[in-house]
């Protein structure tokens, strides 16, 4: 079977990396290597570290030093990079997972199942939070073939196909548009119920829907495309704010003249792949 390496960045997890390094620990295949990074936590989160570690021979932690401020997307993805320059043994599979999570027993040896087919680039389960009645309910507004940016998995010939992850928002679209660009699939596995602890994007300000504006744009969506994505957005959150928000988001970023996170083919191939999602929905 394929081996797994995992990255875990974590920044005041406290109150939920213990039950995540629980259930990583539990697994019916272990990972070679876990890295965890400590991002400027200033709780318990490097006793927890240090004791798993201590515990474990695979498991490994490390101090980086980041931005207080949390900044979507940018912050996490530059200790997920800090930690990736920690591994120490070849992998076949590279984990990046968020520190508020529960992951069941089997998950890891059924992503590295998923990973037999070679044209398989990202995969992994999908997303469960606990409504007011304490049940755990499907949470994945993203659609069936996304995969969660908390637990992503990448095949090692993807990964590096796509150059690993961008520090900023909107990695984690970035991410499967290239993966597919490259040739590689996204496969999602609805049979692996992730549960995560804290609800999504717990910790973001308002300000959060003009980082993800700022995004269209990077991405290169272009206008038309980028009113689209933005009022399916504001439906899905039920806030017509949220609309006008992603727009200002866009605009600034390109008077700004952020740069590009992809170069102009790509973003061809990613405007018409985006094109043709829509066009099939209107058909279905």
């Amino acid at each position: 079977m394929k081996t797994y390496s995992v990255i875990i960045p974590a920044h005041n997890e406290a109150n939920f990396l213990e039950g995540m390094l629980q259930s990583l620990c539990e697994q019916t295949v272990s990972a070679l290597e876990i890295i965890l990074v400590n991002d400027n936590a200033t709780d318990d989160t490097e006793s927890i570290m240090q004791r798993f570690s201590a515990a474990y021979e695979n498991i490994r932690y490390v101090n980086h030093s980041s931005e207080a401020t949390h900044l979507p997307g940018s912050k996490v993805i530059h200790a997920f990079t800090f930690g990736l320059k920690q591994l120490k043994q070849p992998y076949d599979v590279l984990v990046k997972l968020d520190a508020d999570l529960l992951l069941p027993k089997d998950y890891f040896e059924t992503v590295l199942t998923a990973f037999e087919d070679r044209k398989v680039g990202i995969t992994g389960g999908f997303c469960y939070e606990q409504n007011k009645a304490g049940d755990w309910v499907l949470n994945h507004p993203m659609g069936p073939d996304h995969v969660r940016g908390a637990f992503k998995a990448y095949s090692n010939a993807c990964f590096a196909a796509i150059g690993g992850l961008r520090p900023a928002m909107g990695w984690d679209t970035v991410d499967e548009l290239l993966a597919r660009y490259f040739g590689f699939s996204v496969q999602t596995l609805p049979q692996l119920h992730v549960k995560h602890r804290r609800a999504i994007g717990a910790g973001y300000g308002p300000r959060t829907a003009q980082f993800q504006g700022a995004a269209f744009y990077v991405l290169r969506y272009g206008w038309l495309l980028s009113v689209l994505a933005s009022l399916k957005n504001a439906f899905l959150k039920r806030s017509l704010p949220t609309f006008f928000r992603l727009l200002s988001g866009y605009q600034k970023a390109k008077r700004e003249q952020q740069p590009f996170l992809i170069d102009a083919e790509q973003g061809k191939f990613i405007r018409t792949y985006r094109w043709n999602k829509i066009k099939s929905k209107k058909k279905a």
